[in-house]
């Protein structure tokens, strides 16, 4: 049996800057804050600093390019992050926070990734087929950047599954559609990334509609079709609503106290960490969600996105 170890993979890393406005915070004019940090980031990133700082071996594999480059392997050093990465020649996105204290609104603004280089897939498979056999779990987190081939997660999938590691994926449309087949152990998107890829009919204005009984019928339905070919575990978080999760085919919800965030930025990937860690300490499915809020609660409480303590 492997040591309980863990792989985080992304391949969208992500510079991310956090402003904070005391005052209202009003478009078409200059706003000025003295408050505001700078972290690495991207969802694969944020996977790892949590499990990092709960005490788990953990290493993140990705792809880096351009010249933020540096900056960005200084802020996973800060946090003694284990990052493995390739060539790319695409250049580190930024994505803002704003955070308005005025009316408690946390607003995300998120840049697209260039076009990574001609064979920075061939080396990032390369580089995690002999990284993947060293670990006992992997996630992979996210969308890629542009220009990576509609095959690579699958591949990925494809080499853990036969290394013998659990498989957790945070991903949505065509890179789970084409993944599902291989039977990953835990499919983890968000309610909005699930309807956008199995039931587009339920998202309207960038959300999904407000018919809670309609929509979780749905997702009831599908996820009971799915599951008749594809035998993997469900969770979908939804924000401040309680979370549903499935194994072996049915539905279930496990509701929590809500608090008044900080930063939700980071929740998702913080409770993707929990309940990866859960897992791997033998919990059950229910018992994985509770860890993974908890520690997704956690991360809301806190300015920085991705973690579960400040330092």
């Amino acid at each position: 049996m492997k040591e309980s170890s863990f792989l985080t993979v992304c391949m969208n890393p992500t510079i991310q800057k956090t402003l904070v406005f005391h005052d209202e915070l009003v478009m078409d004019t200059v706003n000025r804050t003295s408050e505001y940090r700078l972290d690495a980031s991207g969802k694969g990133v944020n996977v790892c600093r949590v499990l990092s700082q709960a005490g788990k071996r953990v290493c993140h594999l990705t792809q880096l390019g351009g010249s933020l480059r540096p900056l960005f392997l200084d802020l996973c050093r800060s946090d003694d992050l284990d990052i493995r990465w390739v060539e790319s020649g695409s250049p580190i996105r930024f994505c803002y926070t704003l955070i308005n204290k005025k009316d408690g609104s946390v607003t995300e603004l998120v840049e697209e990734s260039e076009e990574v280089g001609e064979g920075t897939a061939e080396r990032l498979l390369e580089a995690f087929s002999s990284l993947a056999p060293s670990f006992s779990t992997v996630t992979i987190s996210g969308t890629m950047a542009a220009g990576f081939p509609d095959t690579l997660i699958p591949d990925m999938v494809r080499m853990a599954k036969a290394g013998g590691c659990r498989v957790i994926l945070d991903i949505r449309g065509k890179d789970l559609l084409n993944s599902l087949h291989l039977c990953p152990d835990l499919v983890k998107p968000n309610l909005y990334e699930f309807a956008s890829t199995f039931a587009p009919d339920l998202v309207a204005n960038n959300s999904v509609i407000s018919d809670t009984g309609k929509v979780k019928k749905m997702v009831q339905e599908i996820w009971e079709e799915l599951h008749r070919k594809y035998p993997c575990s469900l969770v979908l978080t939804r924000g401040a609503a309680p979370v549903w999760y499935a194994e072996n085919g049915m539905l279930k919800e496990y509701a929590f106290e809500s608090i008044v965030p900080v930063n939700t930025i980071g929740s998702g990937d913080t409770f993707t960490a929990g309940i990866a860690a859960a897992l791997e300490e033998g919990a059950s499915l229910a018992e994985a969600v509770e860890q993974g809020v908890r520690l997704g609660m956690l991360n809301a409480s806190l300015l920085r996105p991705g973690v579960i303590r400040n330092s």
